[in-house]
């Protein structure tokens, strides 16, 4: 069976289960398998493939077509400017965290040589992307997963930035190591009731630990703040990811941890998503 067919196949199976993207999908999958670019499948459609690589890429099919994200089927996830790995120990990067890193780099110059704090780290795709544009700045990362731990490091060492970053496997709650010029976060912040509404590629699929908010969704972000406000030198930016009806609660909740709000930003869906904040 040569690439054209192998792809029409894949394709219709997806189709017949309601995944959108299915041809797309077909591509990535595939290219997977036989270890080649999606250009390279789009350009050799002719081709034939190994029964080997066929009983590879109909098991991926039969995993993609119950709804696990293509991003831990192919183990990678393109985010800003990189290409990351990811699996089921730690959240697929999004596109409307990218705002995240935008206002990082508004807030910050290129001559600095600034120490950063990420909490909960995750994949690493935050803080690596910031510290790729910022030469002179240094990291460090935090997550209470070890497995997320391990995979930043792998992340790291992908991006060659093995020297200017170091990790911790620790919660918030007991992390007190250093000072920091800036604080950046991602924390879960879904209510736990209503973790069941996800899509269903997310809830059966992303972990719950990165997820879950606690009854009113602010369980993580109150102590990320609280303990910001502990870390971060006088005048520091801290930038949080938030869901987006949080934006009046957690306002409050780093005005009463001596904050001042720079500004709050909206996502590509014109939702509350980002908010921008200075210790006093």
């Amino acid at each position: 069976m040569n690439i054209k067919n192998t792809l029409n196949y894949g394709q219709k199976i997806l189709n017949s289960f309601n995944i959108n993207n299915s041809i797309l999908d077909s591509e990535l999958l595939l290219a997977k398998v036989i270890e080649k670019n999606r250009q390279y499948i789009i350009l050799n459609l002719k081709e034939n493939i190994s029964k080997n690589s066929l009983r590879l890429f109909f098991k991926l099919i039969k995993r993609r077509k119950k709804g696990e994200p293509i991003a831990y089927l192919t183990n990678k996830k393109e985010f800003w400017n990189e290409t990351f790995y990811t699996d089921q120990n730690v959240l697929i990067p999004r596109p409307d965290t990218e705002i995240v890193i935008e206002e990082l780099l508004k807030t910050s110059s290129k001559k600095l040589q600034l120490q950063v704090l990420d909490i909960g780290v995750g994949s690493g795709c935050i803080l690596l992307s910031f510290l790729k544009e910022r030469p002179n700045f240094y990291g460090t990362g935090i997550d209470i997963c070890k497995k997320s731990i391990n995979i930043s490091k792998y992340n790291a060492k992908l991006l060659h930035l093995k020297n200017r970053i170091r990790f911790f496997n620790s919660s918030v709650d007991n992390f007190n190591l250093g000072k920091y010029d800036i604080i950046v976060s991602n924390p879960p912040y879904i209510k736990v009731l209503e973790l069941k509404y996800l899509d269903k590629d997310v809830l059966n699929y992303e972990p719950k630990l990165a997820l879950n908010g606690g009854l009113d969704g602010l369980l993580m972000i109150r102590k990320v703040i609280v303990k910001s406000s502990i870390l971060i030198k006088k005048k520091g930016k801290l930038i949080l990811e938030i869901g987006f009806n949080q934006k009046n609660k957690v306002e409050e909740i780093l005005k009463k941890n001596g904050f001042y709000i720079n500004k709050i930003l909206k996502d590509y869906g014109k939702n509350y998503r980002c908010i921008v904040s200075t210790k006093i």
